[in-house]
């Protein structure tokens, strides 16, 4: 009967220790949203509610981008290996600045905005794809000039030619 007993202690103290260990009064860990990284701006859409086609780090530079779109492009980029989007995708690269991650060692995470560009792919009359290139920049976002933009038809080459990641 003893060696029941202790057994009986045992479990309920092992029980009171998890119990106590849920509890809601654990005020160390709170969900924080990464302001920094919001898209604040005169955006005409908003690309984080789009799906991903794909994502890269340049560490040389000290950024990391994703490449979101509408969901014809995303359809498009998933089921052909031709860059020929039809008309009515819509593909835009969200590129933001590395910082640290506090939360984690060794693990980066986006801070400030450095630029969001949008690809819009029309029809001509001849029923070819027709380009249009939007880039926003600064803080809060906002259209760059065309002087600013570089070379638009380089990037609109460069997002057209971004291949999907594999995703399960």
């Amino acid at each position: 009967m003893r060696g029941h007993a202790k057994t009986l202690v045992l479990l309920c103290g092992v029980l009171i220790m998890c119990i106590a260990g849920c509890s809601s009064g654990n005020s160390r860990t709170t969900a924080i949203f990464n302001q920094s990284a919001a898209l604040v701006g005169q955006l005409p859409m908003n690309p984080l509610g789009w799906r991903v086609i794909t994502s890269a780090i340049d560490g040389s530079s000290g950024t990391m981008s994703t490449l979101y779109a509408n969901d014809v492009a995303v359809d498009y980029a998933r089921t052909h290996s031709e860059r020929v989007y039809p008309a009515g995708s819509v593909l835009s690269l969200v590129t933001w600045t590395q910082v640290e991650d506090p939360r984690w060692f060794g693990a980066k995470i986006p801070s400030q905005v450095k630029s969001v560009e949008f690809v819009t792919v029309g029809a001509a009359g001849n029923g070819d794809p027709q380009y249009s290139y939007e880039a926003y920049t600064g803080t809060p976002l906002m259209k760059a000039p065309a002087q600013q933009m570089g070379a638009p038809q380089e990037r609109i080459a460069y997002l057209l030619s971004s291949r999907a990641a594999v995703m399960p």
